[in-house]
């Protein structure tokens, strides 16, 4: 008897310290009780100190994945995070608008903790143009939100400017995440209509890395799982702040969240 399993694919970037990247996005899948499947855009040599070097994938292996995926084993949501440069940018565009995909949740990935650029500028075009049409949520931090909208963003007000400025770009919903805030942390999301804010804690911590690319699949997870937008993000919140809770202090930098904290603790 065939068992239904929700399936997931990411689309970015290899991780060597499992904390961010492929690595979270699957580890966090598994966490949810989604398949993950995976299509990497680059592999990165780096620790919890800061990234060493890149080397972008080839678009047309990078394509190769998607559709092998796809064709075969299918997919309910698709998340993307690193995509590097405009020309697997826009090959991951086109796949993802030939093979139907409906469902996407796009993290736009731009600029590592450690300042080093993941995304070159002549993509962020593309990104806007292409990727963000066919996404059914964005999930931009602060900087990325106002490297997209030559916006400054100080307090909630200008995050909601920044999200209509971004759903103009066809996207469906917009969820700018206020982790740089003064304060305590609020994320904002924009369906177009009403704007809706989900608080927070703020963790006394260093051992945040990955914290992006995990809350953009656990939305992902979720919806795969048949959630509504509204109500994936708030659970894709609450599992983010509990896998920071733990505080793995792995390594001499910026360690990763406990993806697993529900399954066994330290």
């Amino acid at each position: 008897m065939s068992v239904k399993i929700p399936r997931a694919l990411t689309i970015a970037g290899s991780d060597s310290s499992g904390g961010a990247g492929i690595q979270a996005d699957l580890k966090t899948f598994s966490a949810l009780g989604v398949y993950g499947t995976c299509a990497v855009t680059a592999l990165t040599s780096q620790n919890t100190l800061g990234i060493r070097g890149i080397v972008e994938i080839d678009p047309d292996f990078v394509s190769s994945q998607i559709r092998s995926v796809i064709l075969d084993i299918g997919v309910d949501v698709v998340k993307t995070g690193m995509l590097c440069n405009g020309a697997i940018l826009s090959r991951v565009a086109s796949d993802l608008e030939e093979l139907g995909v409906k469902n996407l949740v796009v993290d736009p990935v731009m600029v590592s903790t450690g300042g080093r650029r993941l995304l070159d500028e002549e993509a962020v075009e593309a990104l806007v143009g292409r990727l963000f049409a066919l996404a059914l949520v964005v999930t931009p931090n602060l900087r990325e939100a106002e490297a997209l909208t030559a916006m400054s963003i100080r307090c909630v007000d200008d995050m909601k400017r920044a999200a209509v400025a971004l759903r103009r770009s066809g996207c469906k919903y917009v969820i700018i995440k206020g982790g740089h805030l003064e304060g305590a942390p609020v994320d904002l999301l924009f369906d177009g209509e009403k704007f809706r804010e989900y608080g927070g804690i703020r963790r006394e911590t260093v051992h945040t890395h990955g914290t992006g690319c995990t809350f953009a699949s656990a939305i992902a997870a979720f919806m795969a799982r048949g959630l509504a937008v509204e109500e994936a993000v708030g659970r894709a919140k609450a599992y983010v702040s509990a896998a920071i809770a733990p505080g793995l202090a792995l390594g001499g930098g910026v360690g990763p969240l406990h993806h697993f904290h529900e399954f066994y603790r330290f």
